[in-house]
């Protein structure tokens, strides 16, 4: 379903290392807003919702709800260290228009509902 490359493996690895409970994992998801319609949702959760989609990755576990399944389908997930503007980067097949950042995007049949970028 996703690739996760081994950088981004790593650094996720490190981060929930520091969290002071090994229950947390990486939830992945899509949400109306952003400049092109659909937003990325990368973030650490502990609460699993009875129709998320767990996968297990050899170190941690991506969650991903229901209703971004869909959206997210061959997602590659990297980690690129560039000082202060590094971070997580998804490269996603579905998106048929990216905003400039990235941050959002829109698929050939959902344009989602957008929202001026802060």
């Amino acid at each position: 379903m996703i690739q996760i490359s081994d950088t981004a493996a790593d650094k996720i690895t490190e981060m929930i290392g520091d969290m002071e409970s090994d229950r947390y994992f990486l939830r992945v998801g899509v949400s109306d807003g952003g400049c092109s319609g659909l937003s990325y949702s990368i973030r650490f959760d502990d609460t699993l919702a009875e129709e998320d989609q767990v996968i297990g990755w050899e170190r941690f576990q991506v969650v991903i709800d229901y209703a971004s399944v869909e959206y997210l389908e061959g997602i590659q997930i990297d980690y690129k260290d560039m000082g202060m503007s590094g971070g997580f980067t998804i490269d996603n097949p579905n998106a048929k228009f990216s905003c400039g950042c990235g941050a959002s995007f829109r698929t050939a049949t959902y344009r989602g509902k957008s929202k001026k970028c802060d």
